[in-house]
């Protein structure tokens, strides 16, 4: 477990090193007034305490992405370990932290528009359209997993359609309702919860001193399917939201609305993704333990979820089981939920739309939750419809990280110069090669074409996109500097 308790030293150490760097190239102004001070409207822009906002956004940005997808990327082996302390400290954290600053500082703006800022108008409208798809398919997604898992464990018999009912007309509530009245009373309790599940996790590390891999043991690829699963960019898909996820940036404005001083920022942004990171790792190296050959229960072919009720069930007592598991479908709840609202919120920024009167907010949410609940009855209908809209949510995720990494460098390069963008321009880069591979990689039952591409050409259509976007970056540095 060595490699583990290095990891995890270094995820804390990113937070005070360089999360301080990140927050010094922004430059924060403690003496500016927020938008929660100059805007208040008592539904979204409402001032709270900074440990409350800090709760909410690890819950809303955590969802089932750490525990889920750190579980799926362990089977690639150690090289999951690498991705989530580096992804988290160089770019999920950065991106998360700038993003939400970025927001704070333009009156609580939505991510498309600021992308349509540093991007450009046509990437505003695209951006509009791929962001409400991506929150509608969180929403899915974080229906379709706590209504399984709620009908799994507690009510086996059940007709499933009963759990994605209740499911999303709370869903409906917690959308309309004011920001401090459900989710800012509540969901700290639930993010202590996601804390308190990792911390158990971690008890148990040291009670039952599981034979978790070693990094100078060889970062071979462990995937059941490792042809068709090659780390890159198979892992960097699989592991999301614990090292870097788009959705993450779509949650930093509806915090940025409630912040009080811009000092706030890195621990409630930074802070809360590594946070995340640590949840993730906890979680990888749990997994890691289980697809062993040391594993005392056999987890081949089991689905994430289904791996997490064998954890659980394996070293907690029944009670704490249970708590374990409706911690991991509160997770998910309050996720999807948040998703919906920033759907909401994108709609109404977009048309200009006052939210204050509740007729307004039923009027944009309405709509939005039909659209839900048909792809909803899909991924149920079909038996591989969840996969696929599984597959494409995880790679939409990573291509919304993608374009704001860019928007970020952006950003970066006409407000700070010497070049302070690399910060954001390397992980931007880095990404592009991954979901470029992906869609030219990966298996047509995966949702790419690699199954009529040879891998090498995948591989280098990727790339061909990844300087691309390099030249483009390169060419505004120039016409910027010709401004200037």
């Amino acid at each position: 477990m060595i490699t583990f308790f290095i990891a995890l030293a270094v995820l804390i150490l990113g937070y005070f090193v360089y999360g301080k760097l990140v927050e010094k190239v922004f430059g924060i102004d403690p003496q500016r007034p927020t938008p929660a001070i100059t805007m208040a409207d008592g539904v979204d822009y409402v001032p709270m305490k900074p440990w409350r906002i800090f709760l909410i956004q690890f819950l809303n940005i955590a969802g089932v992405g750490p525990i889920i997808g750190a579980i799926m990327g362990a089977q690639f082996g150690t090289a999951s370990f690498l991705w989530i302390v580096l992804g988290s400290i160089f770019a999920g954290a950065v991106h998360d932290y700038l993003a939400g600053m970025i927001s704070l500082r333009d009156k609580g703006a939505s991510l498309p528009e600021i992308h349509g800022t540093y991007l450009g108008n046509g990437a505003k409208q695209i951006m509009r359209a791929f962001t409400i798809i991506l929150m509608i398919l969180v929403g899915v997604v974080f229906v379709n997993t706590p209504a399984t898992l709620l009908n799994a464990n507690f009510t086996q018999g059940w007709n499933p359609y009963i759990w994605i009912i209740i499911i999303l007309a709370y869903y409906l509530i917690a959308t309309l309702l004011p920001i401090d009245k459900l989710i800012g009373k509540i969901y700290p309790i639930f993010g202590i919860l996601l804390l308190g599940m990792a911390v158990a996790i971690f008890v148990a590390f040291l009670i039952y001193k599981p034979e978790i891999p070693e990094l100078w043991s060889g970062m071979q690829n462990r995937h059941p399917d490792a042809t068709n699963n090659p780390i890159f960019p198979m892992m960097f898909i699989s592991i999301a939201c614990g090292a870097i996820s788009g959705f993450h940036a779509t949650q930093s404005p509806l915090m940025a609305r409630c912040m009080v001083n811009e000092k706030q920022g890195r621990p409630i942004f930074y802070g809360a993704m590594i946070t995340e990171g640590i949840v993730a790792l906890i979680w990888a190296a749990a997994a890691a333990y289980f697809f062993g050959p040391d594993s005392v229960v056999d987890v081949s072919g089991k689905s994430g979820a289904a791996i997490v009720g064998i954890i659980a069930n394996t070293w907690f007592t029944p009670i704490i089981a249970t708590i374990t598991i409706l911690g991991v479908i509160s997770a998910a709840v309050t996720s999807g939920d948040t998703a919906l609202r920033s759907a909401r919120l994108i709609i109404a920024d977009f048309m200009h739309y006052d939210q204050k009167p509740i007729k307004n907010r039923l009027i944009v949410a309405v709509p939005m939750f039909v659209v839900t609940a048909a792809i909803l009855v899909y991924s149920i209908s079909d038996a591989k419809g969840f996969q696929v809209i599984w597959r494409y949510f995880a790679w939409a995720n990573q291509v919304l990280a993608t374009v704001t990494l860019w928007a970020i460098s952006v950003y970066l390069a006409k407000n700070k110069g010497k070049l302070w963008y690399l910060i954001t321009l390397i992980p931007a880069l880095f990404m592009t090669m991954v979901t470029g591979c992906f869609l030219f990689v990966a298996k047509a039952a995966d949702g790419g074409l690699g199954s009529i591409l040879p891998r090498p050409v995948g591989y280098g259509i990727g790339a061909a996109i990844t300087l691309l976007g390099l030249v483009l970056f390169l060419v505004f540095l120039k016409k910027n500097k010709a401004k200037a």
